[in-house]
């Protein structure tokens, strides 16, 4: 006030209050400046009423803030100072219009699905599109859906490369070192085994048959007497052997879709595979550690089934790519029969192994 006082009078003609006297006009003009300079005093002195009863009224709070607040817990800390209020960050983020949702890619359909073998309905309400269950000693169909479906098979693939690693009587020792070419370049999964990474030939029929190790099955196929394309045109002529006129390979991991067979031709193999005593242990191993390096790596069963005590396995294979779905064979008993069974595009991650249970079930209850 007394800056505001000090620079109105600052403005005013300085005039003498005392001296000879002037004339009175100029009297006049002088009186009437003090009037008005004590006016203004006044006038600035006085309290702003009038400016009070015109101030606004302070705007009330939103009705969903306060509902929100008052749904706090009592026992919530203030926000420190600076930080942003949730209700305050959640009210802006409702002024601003709401972005457009991305919309998601369709899950990729199995040829199964595309086929439209799901819709094929069976007793035991099964999640597979394709299953077999057969008495392995009297050859006993007990129960088929779509069992002539010519099918991918992912990596029960690996049932056949297996078998013939095995057949062929080679060195278990012998070592095998990972390379480029064993990466994948089908489907860009990864594996652990390094480019470089070295191991027995055993190892890695071991990890490939338990843990279905993509890169340890190419090795082996790439390593067999005649290289690749001789393993594979192997491979062919073996399904041949067997009887399994609906079965193509054109590679020994299972990565491609064009490795193809029918449940009815893979019974037909994990009866000959149960019969090699070196598939039986490898395939049902529940773990095992290999030494890469200075590295020890643990790999386990894709297959949980077989640390389930209330099973007996003899011999199993798992396989997963999407145009295949989930898939699984077993050689295993139930209610004292030696049963084989083959699920073939199943819908779920675990839905293969309900159906392997709902038929045990199954076959336990006809006893």
């Amino acid at each position: 006030m007394e800056h505001l006082m000090s620079a109105r009078l600052h403005y005013l003609p300085s005039l003498p209050l005392d001296g000879p006297a002037l004339p009175a006009g100029f009297r006049r003009s002088r009186l009437f400046q003090l009037v008005a300079l004590a006016t203004l005093t006044l006038a600035l002195l006085a309290p702003p009423v009038q400016a009070e009863q015109h101030k606004p009224a302070k705007a009330k709070k939103p009705a969903a803030t306060a509902v929100k607040r008052a749904a706090a817990p009592s026992s919530a800390r203030a926000p420190r100072k600076g930080a942003k209020s949730v209700v305050a960050t959640r009210m802006s983020a409702r002024s601003v219009a709401a972005p457009v949702r991305a919309v998601a890619e369709p899950a990729r359909l199995s040829f199964g699905q595309m086929a439209g073998l799901h819709k094929v309905s069976d007793p035991l309400d099964l999640k597979s599109s394709v299953a077999l269950v057969v008495d392995q000693d009297t050859k006993e169909v007990l129960l088929s859906k779509n069992d002539r479906a010519v099918l991918p098979i992912a990596s029960l693939t690996k049932l056949m490369t297996g078998l013939l690693i095995s057949e062929a009587k080679l060195p278990m020792e012998e070592i095998i070192a990972i390379t480029q070419d064993d990466v994948d370049t089908e489907k860009h999964s990864g594996s652990r085994l390094r480019v470089g990474a070295t191991l027995t030939r055993g190892e890695l029929l071991h990890l490939a048959l338990m843990s279905s190790e993509n890169r340890a099955a190419h090795a082996l196929g790439r390593t067999y007497p005649g290289g690749m394309s001789a393993f594979v045109e192997r491979m062919n002529a073996k399904a041949k052997l067997l009887g399994m006129t609906d079965t193509r390979y054109v590679e020994p991991t299972g990565l491609s879709s064009q490795n193809q067979s029918s449940a009815h031709d893979l019974a037909a193999l994990v009866n000959v595979a149960h019969g090699d005593p070196l598939l039986r242990e490898l395939s049902t191993s529940p773990g095992h550690e290999v030494a890469v390096g200075n590295r020890v790596l643990q790999y386990n069963n894709t297959n949980r089934l077989v640390k389930n005590p209330s099973w007996d396995i003899g011999l199993q294979k798992t396989g997963y790519i999407s145009e295949a779905g989930r898939c699984l064979v077993m050689q295993t008993q139930v209610a004292g029969r030696k049963l084989i069974m083959v699920f073939l595009d199943s819908a779920g991650k675990l839905s293969r192994l309900g159906d392997a249970e709902r038929v045990r079930s199954w076959v336990e209850g006809m006893q």
